[in-house]
């Protein structure tokens, strides 16, 4: 959770269905002999000054003399030390590395970065480089310049296959089928590629055009699309039997409080009468998005509470103007994390409905982006979130009102017993 930017981050977003995070992140840029000598002591000494800004930007009551003269983790190593060692590593790696030709040295240079922030022990805390700050921000506002198709592909890195085309996208315009084969994007043959690879050649700047070679049916098509802004389709929702409904979220972006409210006056239209809220296997997203969503739901009251390392505490409140009152059941499952777990706890905790699944996740810190200023971030947990009842979920999850696991059903593949059991908890309340 990013309590700065109100981005609520979970580590595995990037999933092999959604055109976000695909940069390669490879940059060439390998020389050799003295050259990258120089080049490699500049990365060294950019790098200490880069992390010196961090630990400013962080921890503020230390001054610069204090952290490379005074208080490195022993107390005796100072920047020439760091900066010598690293010195050191470079001549050996020159003088015998086998695949000399192959380095990529902004890549070194970003592992120091890297290495520092991850040397913590944090598995939160992440140092992000240009294009995955890039990357990170695009996938956390839920928008991004391509064809509007979501796209998998088969394990071990086969057949790249589209799963999905947005009504009116320009993939949809180009006459993109969920079910073509990916062949060849522009002139380069996808086979042997990676998905991320593939997808970053798909996306592009708006209004430029991408031609795409797909098999269909046994026949190779040829279709071109320009490129437009997408907004990610978070929200899922229809009116299921006994006129309730269901409204599946698959993470908290930006856009997806407008997609959820949409949902929610859409079904009280269609004259709902208890609700199902699906938040299985969402890995979290933006703070801001999940509180206001609360806000459509809750009574007036505290929301979730921070506290940093200071003791020093935040409330986010409601103030129940728009209180849901119907039966109302939420799923949850062990990939429920983060902003679900603020969103699960929160309708649990004030009983505004019932949680149904399994005991989520467990992730109850915050993390703060705090941008570098060159196009890069560190990611910080900084703080530690409380349910408005007090708990800590952090290590322990969300446990359910209703413990359901998951049982696959070979005679039903399309079955959803967990689903099925929401469903029943819900028709209860209505009778």
């Amino acid at each position: 959770m990013n309590h700065e930017n109100r981005n609520h981050e979970d580590e595995n977003r990037e999933t092999e269905g959604k055109e976000v995070n695909a940069d390669s992140g490879v940059r060439s840029s390998a020389s050799g002999g003295e050259k990258t000598d120089d080049r490699f002591r500049a990365g060294i000494l950019a790098g200490l000054a880069a992390a010196l800004v961090i630990l400013i930007c962080i921890w503020g009551v230390w001054t610069i003399a204090d952290r490379v003269h005074g208080s490195f983790a022993t107390g005796e190593i100072t920047e020439k030390d760091v900066a010598d060692k690293l010195d050191q590593l470079n001549a050996l790696i020159d003088k015998y590395y086998l695949y000399e030709d192959e380095i990529d040295e902004d890549a070194l240079i970003d592992g120091i970065y890297s290495g520092y922030a991850a040397a913590l022990g944090d598995p939160y805390t992440v140092y992000y480089g240009e294009e995955e700050t890039k990357a990170l921000f695009e996938s956390t506002s839920g928008e991004f310049s391509g064809i509007g198709a979501t796209m998998s592909q088969a394990a071990g890195g086969g057949t790249i296959t589209v799963t999905d085309v947005y009504e009116d996208s320009p993939a949809d315009k180009a006459g993109m089928k969920a079910g073509d084969i990916l062949c060849q994007v522009d002139d380069k043959p996808v086979d042997g590629e990676s998905l991320e690879t593939v997808v970053s050649w798909v996306k592009g700047e708006k209004g430029t055009e991408v031609t795409l070679y797909v098999e269909r049916d046994g026949e190779q098509l040829e279709l071109t699309a320009v490129r437009d802004t997408i907004e990610m389709q978070t929200v899922e929702y229809e009116m299921k039997e006994d006129q309730i409904g269901y409204i599946a979220v698959s993470e908290f972006d930006e856009v997806t409080y407008d997609q959820f409210k949409e949902a929610l006056d859409d079904l009280e239209n269609q004259g709902m009468e208890g609700l199902v809220i699906d938040l299985r296997n969402n890995p979290g997203g933006n703070l801001d998005t999940v509180t206001d969503m609360l806000r459509l739901l809750l009574p007036e009251g505290t929301i979730v509470s921070i506290k940093d390392k200071d003791g020093n505490s935040e409330e986010l409140t409601c103030d129940g103007e728009n209180e849901f009152t119907k039966p109302l059941a939420v799923l949850v499952n062990q990939y429920s994390a983060s902003a679900s777990e603020i969103f699960s706890a929160a309708i649990q905790d004030y009983g505004t409905g019932r949680i149904v699944g399994v005991t989520t996740y467990g992730k109850g810190v915050v993390q703060q982006l705090i941008t570098l200023g060159d196009g890069t971030c560190l990611k910080l947990t900084i703080a530690e979130y409380f349910t408005p009842s007090g708990r800590s979920i952090n290590g322990t999850g969300v446990e359910p009102d209703v413990e359901v696991q998951y049982v696959y059903d070979a005679d039903n593949p399309e079955g959803d017993n967990q689903l099925d059991a929401a469903i029943s908890t819900v028709r209860e309340e209505m009778e």
